[in-house]
């Protein structure tokens, strides 16, 4: 059995191609695609935050209005860029968010990719300590986050409050108990896959990763993974450790997808550049009849090692089409794989 969820980027744009128009499109579609995607039987509803573009940014209002429109299914990120935030202001969010969820909410974050400006965090009002990088500031950030939110007092309380206080130093409010335990970190190397195991945090790998042996994209994830999972257990931390992997998979099973995906190119792993000097592997993308795409999928070692597998939707394409790709998922290539 495996969790299937959907990843959206919740792109955007005026286009008359696109069926997205609006930042307020993009918005309530992605609320609309968790609502139906719960209603299929999928197990999460993710989405990418981004800043200065038309896509999702700052995912709280959004995972909480979803929150209040689903019952069940998991609600996320991957990933939050936490060179961009107050780990406290933060954690006040997320434990809002939560709580209106009911518990549901799955939080990737991680030191972010590269963004459509220069440095934009420090329009933020960040900037690395003297001698650190941005990845450096994005690591404390969310040493910071984890530790505020096991909702323990620090802060001292004043002697002649507006309210009564409880006894005690104070903690931030609301806080939602258990949101510690469901903090996912995205993991461009081993070594921060390792650290986020010592930190009690689960695991998300994407469709990049930066290349360190010049293998295969699914075969560097599953190394990966299971140095994850050693580092975890070393560790011997008291909840169970999770890991999830994002595909592109588009089931060819009528016109409209051939339409749009049936275009016979090949699909294959590529090796670029997405920063000076950083050499990443980008993972390919599965397309295909059902019965192709399910022995195609078999030999992901990446997938076969993970417990969550997220899809990556084309959110411009409308509600009713990303749901009918969750749903070709989950009904032709699932159960044949054993995930459901």
């Amino acid at each position: 059995m495996k969790k299937i969820g959907f990843l959206s980027f919740g792109h955007w744009s005026p286009s008359p191609q696109s069926g997205t128009q609006t930042a307020a499109d993009a918005l309530l579609q992605s609320i609309d695609l968790a609502v139906a995607a719960e209603e299929l039987g999928a197990d999460g509803a993710y989405f990418r935050v981004h800043h200065f573009a038309r896509q999702l940014a700052s995912p709280f209002p959004l995972l909480a209005a979803a929150g209040a429109r689903t019952k069940k299914i998991e609600l996320g990120t991957a990933v939050i860029d936490m060179r961009y935030e107050n780990p406290l202001y933060m954690a006040e969010d997320a434990g809002a968010a939560d709580l209106i969820a009911g518990g549901r909410l799955q939080l990737g974050i991680s030191r972010g990719s590269p963004e459509q400006v220069i440095d934009g965090w420090r329009y933020f009002g960040f900037a690395p300590e003297e001698g650190k990088t941005d990845a450096d500031m994005a690591r404390q950030h969310a040493e910071v986050f984890l530790e505020v939110l096991k909702g323990k007092g620090f802060a001292q309380p004043n002697p002649r409050p507006m309210f009564p206080n409880p006894p005690g130093l104070l903690r931030l409010e609301p806080h939602s108990e258990g949101l510690r335990e469901r903090i996912w970190w995205g993991a461009a190397t081993d070594a921060t896959a390792v650290w986020a195991a010592k930190l009690g945090m689960h695991l998300q790998s994407s469709t990049l990763k930066f290349d360190e042996t010049g293998e295969p994209l699914s075969v560097q994830q599953a190394k990966q993974i299971r140095a994850y999972r050693a580092a975890w257990k070393e560790a011997g931390h008291a909840h169970e450790p999770r890991v999830s992997v994002s595909r592109s998979i588009f089931a060819l099973v009528n016109d409209q997808d051939r339409m749009y995906f049936g275009t016979g190119r090949p699909e294959q792993d590529q090796f670029g550049y997405i920063e000076p000097e950083v050499r990443a592997v980008f993972g390919r993308g599965y397309t295909g009849e059902p019965d192709k795409l399910i022995e195609a999928l078999r030999q992901d070692e990446a997938i076969a090692e993970a417990d969550t597998l997220l899809l990556t939707v084309p959110n411009q394409l409308g509600v009713d089409y990303n749901a009918h790709v969750i749903e070709s998922i989950l009904k032709h290539i699932a159960p044949a794989l054993g995930w459901r």
